[in-house]
């Protein structure tokens, strides 16, 4: 009879220790953000009392609703802009920045702008390994008037040292896209 209880308690201990197992320890993943708003402020470098405030507002993510697209002030030709640009998610009370975030984790984010016939783009701020980020830039107005788009691209996990990214060329940039808007602007003269 003793043998018999013996037997069952190393039974029953063996069983608990090959039970657990490294394998069982939950691994933590860190979930993409909920981003509905993104706002680029663009002040002049020869007058800050003139801004030109680019917002795109999308509530509904990808639900039946199109994205909300203000633009308040007009851009000059010939101009040159101090530019920051913010990320919100408008659906927590109050609304959450996660410009935070990406500021935080900046080795795995860059943002791009596509400014096409528009003029041009240079970075302002870097990570710590001395690659761009993009929440703080220079947007030289192209010199003479004209009407285009402005794209902004938040990449997540972008591979910075590919060729032209760090000169904020997206083409090789891979990763994945956390946001991205567009607003047909005008520059006038």
């Amino acid at each position: 009879m003793k043998t018999i209880k013996l037997l069952s308690i190393l039974f029953i201990g063996l069983t608990v220790f090959t039970a657990c197992s490294d394998d069982d320890n939950p691994i933590l993943i860190n979930e993409e953000e909920v981003i509905t708003t993104v706002e680029v402020t663009l002040t002049n470098d020869a007058d800050t009392t003139d801004q030109v405030i680019l917002t795109s507002t999308d509530l509904d993510g990808d639900g039946p609703n199109d994205p909300v697209v203000t633009i308040q002030g007009t851009l000059t030709a010939g101009v040159m802009y101090n530019g920051m640009v913010k990320f919100l998610n408008e659906t927590e009370d109050p609304a959450e920045d996660i410009t935070e975030e990406v500021a935080a984790e900046a080795d795995e984010h860059q943002v791009f702008y596509q400014v096409g016939n528009l003029g041009t783009v240079t970075y302002s701020d870097e990570d710590a390994n001395g690659n761009p980020i993009g929440l703080a830039f220079v947007y030289n107005a192209a010199a003479t008037a004209g009407t285009g788009t402005i794209t902004v691209t938040l990449r997540h996990e972008p591979v910075k040292d590919a060729a032209g990214v760090s000169n904020g060329d997206i083409t090789n940039a891979g990763g994945s896209t956390d946001a991205s808007v567009s607003f047909d602007v005008t520059l006038t003269e």
